[in-house]
């Protein structure tokens, strides 16, 4: 048997709570229903025998106390809500708990926000994290020894996993389904769920609004000036001349600041802007490829895809709010 132990923290999502649960013991379902023997021994533990949500809304009875468990396989931490630095201080206890755990073999998994307080344990430290795309700036400044990983919908290093935003922790689910049992058990889980089994990136649902929590006031000013004019050529010399700062040190504190170059960034700015075009006007890609500044087809298609994860055409069809 594969004991899973779900995490019920303080101020959680409680569906992400909720969902390995029914997850799991699905999965045992489809194992029965197929003449095999149950796998999964799922467990609730909390700090707490109750844990409360939503102002008391929702609350969820916890199977064990934390220092309950002795042997587990695998410990999923759920996805946070609100204020994350007063979600992870309200789990405060649960950090120790986890770290042990870890140390002694158990391999760890965290949903979307649950990142936060997996990373507070200090075992993200050199490894990869996927994590809300909304969240990566607070991520990163928080915990700077984390390689977030842009997009990702899942990953793995080290016995530890993690996943991207919102409904995207239902692909990891499937993952360490499929793990721990087969591909066809995961492929039935999928279709049961209605899930897409194989979607590797969250990039096509994230909203470009530029990383502007920082002081340096001449990277700000080329952001803006970015932003207003991103339709137009503009070169890193264009830049360095505008706040009078020499290329290089430009160079090195807008990456530093951003976490993109100076090209990266406006190419972002462009797709956000050629994205919101598809959403909402009848444009055809030729355009939209114009309205924002490119004139190679090739050029636009390829970093297009390689920010969205879809072709301008694929994000058209999927994303337009215009019939």
């Amino acid at each position: 048997m594969k004991r899973i132990t779900i995490l019920v923290p303080e101020s959680a999502v409680i569906e992400a709570v909720a969902d390995p649960q029914y997850m799991f013991s699905a999965a045992n379902m489809f194992l029965q229903a197929n003449g095999k023997a149950p796998l999964f021994e799922v467990y609730l533990v909390g700090q707490q025998r109750e844990v409360t949500f939503n102002n008391g809304m929702f609350s969820v009875h916890t199977d064990f106390l934390l220092d309950d468990v002795k042997e587990t396989d695998l410990i999923i931490i759920p996805a946070l809500f609100g204020d994350m630095k007063t979600a992870v201080e309200l789990n405060r206890k649960a950090i120790p708990w986890l770290l042990n755990h870890y140390n002694n073999g158990v391999e760890i998994a965290s949903l979307c926000l649950g990142a936060f307080l997996l990373a507070s344990t200090g075992i993200l430290n050199g490894k990869k994290c996927s994590t809300h795309w909304a969240f990566y700036n607070e991520f990163r400044e928080t915990f700077p020894d984390v390689d977030i990983m842009d997009g990702s919908i899942i990953t793995e290093e080290n016995g530890v996993y993690s996943s991207g935003g919102a409904n995207s922790y239902w692909n990891l689910l499937l993952y360490l389904l499929e793990k721990y049992t087969d591909r066809d058990t995961a492929i039935l889980a999928s279709k049961y769920f209605a899930i897409d089994i194989d979607r590797e990136s969250q990039s096509a649902f994230m909203m470009f609004t530029g990383q502007k929590d920082h002081n340096d006031t001449e990277v700000k000013k080329v952001q803006e000036f970015i932003e207003t004019n991103y339709q137009d050529k503009i070169t890193v010399d264009d830049m360095a001349k505008l706040v009078a700062v020499s290329r290089r040190s430009l160079e090195r504190r807008f990456k530093q600041t951003t976490d993109n170059t100076i090209i990266e960034y406006h190419q972002r700015v462009k797709i956000e802007a050629a994205k919101r075009c598809f959403e909402s006007t009848r444009k055809n890609i030729s355009e939209v490829m114009f309205d924002v500044g490119y004139t190679d087809t090739k050029a636009f298609r390829t970093v297009f895809k390689k920010i969205t994860g879809l072709t301008p055409i694929e994000y058209r069809n999927k994303y337009s709010k215009i019939i």
